[in-house]
């Protein structure tokens, strides 16, 4: 808070005294925040009136108890604000916090707003030219349109995951997969900055025909399309949605999405944390499971004048982090990427990543390596982040066209745990959010000695649910062996399996290989001077036990 008031006190001295700051500050957006909820339209015997069916069904099964910050912002004080000045727009608000973010372009109005007794903020935050914008915005859609799941189903049939096999393997996933746990069910909304083709792509046409695309929503208040604008969120999703056999079968192909574009590609204004916030409040409002959130905010470089540093990465400074931080204590896990300045002088983590009581996901290869650019931790009040790593280099994604690539940065490690989580909670659905989550924490592979680089580690999703179900004891993890056929190498991911040692064994029965595992995620094995043919291949495991499994060297 003292912050926003050294830059409140900051701009009303400018504004009294016309001082060439106030040329160098442009602004023309603002957010405010409100004292109370006074005289509310909204009560919490009523729910259903900003709430979704969904969301309720949560709050009743997790006993998350419903209360005057579930209300939306008072509208009567919105309606007295508008009243100041005729071009005031409203781009936003926030439930929880009590924040409404306005456009006004007559910055001698602003005076007569703070003088509004339910007024007790004001900051600048953009400098948007809304009055020559050729895009303006629908009219947004009520937050509380009651979106209807899929059915579920059970299957157990495994995938042909293609060339996204390694980033699934390295944390089990494909196990939790092959037990039926594909993200049936749960519902998982996607912050980003726009889905370029994705409503005319094949890959994503499965989501459209099976009804599990549940619907969008464009905060950028001079765009109307979240399949205009940018790719961003269209290789971010493709990473957990993807249901192409032999291409790529993502971390939750049976789950459904609604996609929230909170992010204005083409500026950096601390404006886009409002927007955040928003999207969080919609995601709570729909009843989502998971989020994933592959964007993250430090300094903003078209409006320098917000001042930020790394002692604001506290997770209470942050409007955005704010709101994460109460989303995920509303029943939702939230999976933040943690950003990529890993390599570039701020070198932390950012906002929301910082937030209390959600996932931030750094970036590693397949064989568990940092990525140099993943954002490092700690929070600057001391506590462990990233919380954990999942696959941020060289991961299997669909860009607009269908086009088949990779790419890297923690955007990308963010929805392929994001998606995981999903199956994870459902194949543990009577465990609340935040016991999700740390039991992710708790699988990862340096959960006993966390560091800054990799927070708790890479998770095991599939030791993290057979320590939660009872069934360690009586069954035994499946060794995945990729690709197969193989040419010139053969790789092996290595998680709850602690494999020491793999053997190959040609048909007559004699050993051409062995490998030694060096603590890698993901062992790797030259097959290329090998003869073609059938292999038999032996894992001997730390506990004593083996595993065997075929392959074809072509």
């Amino acid at each position: 808070m003292k912050k926003y008031f050294k830059i409140i006190l900051s701009f009303f001295t400018c504004l009294l005294l016309g001082g060439t700051l106030c040329a160098q500050l442009p602004a023309t957006c603002y957010r405010l925040t409100f004292s109370d909820k006074a005289n509310s339209p909204y009560s919490i015997d009523n729910p259903s009136e900003y709430l979704s069916p969904r969301a309720l069904e949560k709050r009743a099964r997790f006993n998350i108890a419903i209360t005057e910050q579930d209300f939306p912002v008072n509208p009567q004080y919105v309606q007295q604000v508008q009243s100041v000045d005729s071009r005031i727009r409203v781009l936003c608000s926030c439930k929880w916090l009590n924040t409404l973010t306005i456009y006004c372009p007559d910055s001698t109005k602003l005076p007569q707003i703070q003088a509004l007794p339910f007024v007790t903020d004001i900051l600048p935050v953009a400098n948007y030219d809304l009055e020559n914008m050729t895009s303006p915005s629908a009219t947004p859609e009520p937050e509380n349109s009651p979106w209807v799941s899929n059915s579920l189903r059970d299957s157990v049939i495994p995938y042909d995951y293609g060339y996204a096999l390694a980033q699934i393997a390295v944390h089990n996933g494909q196990l939790l997969h092959n037990e039926g746990f594909r993200g049936d069910g749960m519902l998982i909304a996607v912050f980003d900055a726009g889905w370029n083709g994705l409503d005319t792509s094949d890959f994503f046409r499965i989501l459209f025909d099976e009804g599990r695309l549940l619907g969008t929503r464009d905060l950028i208040p001079f765009r109307n399309n979240v399949y205009a604008g940018h790719h961003h969120g269209t290789i971010v999703t493709s990473t957990m949605a993807g249901l192409t056999e032999q291409m790529l079968v993502g971390t939750a192909p049976r789950a459904s999405y609604f996609l929230i574009r909170s992010e204005e590609p083409d500026s950096e204004q601390p404006i886009e944390e409002d927007f955040w916030a928003q999207a969080a409040c919609i995601a709570d409002s729909i009843g989502a499971d998971v989020i994933n959130s592959s964007l993250g905010y430090t300094t903003f470089s078209d409006f320098p004048q917000y001042e930020s540093s790394y002692s604001d990465v506290n997770g209470v400074t942050s409007i955005a982090s704010r709101a994460a931080t109460i989303l995920g204590q509303n029943g939702v896990i939230v999976c933040v990427s943690a950003g990529n300045d890993g390599a570039n002088d701020w070198h932390y983590i950012g906002h929301p990543a910082d937030a209390y009581d959600i996932l931030a996901v750094g970036a590693a290869d397949i064989f568990g390596n940092i990525a140099y650019f993943s954002s490092r931790g700690p929070s600057f009040d001391g506590r462990v982040k990233p919380d954990i790593t999942s696959v941020g280099v060289s991961t299997t994604c669909v860009y607009p066209g269908d086009y088949l690539g990779t790419a890297d940065g923690t955007s990308l490690a963010g929805p392929v745990a994001a998606g995981l989580c999903a199956c994870l909670w459902q194949a543990l659905p009577l465990a609340n959010s935040t016991q999700v989550m740390q039991y992710i924490r708790e699988s990862g592979s340096c959960y006993n000695n966390p560091n800054d680089s990799l927070g708790y580690g890479i998770p095991d999703f599939y030791a993290a649910y057979s320590q939660h179900v009872g069934i360690t004891e009586h069954r035994n993890p499946t060794l995945s062996v990729f690709p197969n056929p193989c040419t010139d190498f053969l790789q092996v991911p290595n998680g709850q399996l602690q494999i020491e040692t793999i053997d190959l064994f040609d048909a007559s029965g004699k050993l051409v290989k062995r490998v030694h595992n060096q603590g890698k995620y993901l062992i790797k094995i030259r097959v290329n001077e090998l003869p073609n043919g059938i292999y038999m291949g032996k894992a001997h495991l730390q506990n004593g036990g083996t595993q065997t499994f075929k392959v074809s060297k072509l």
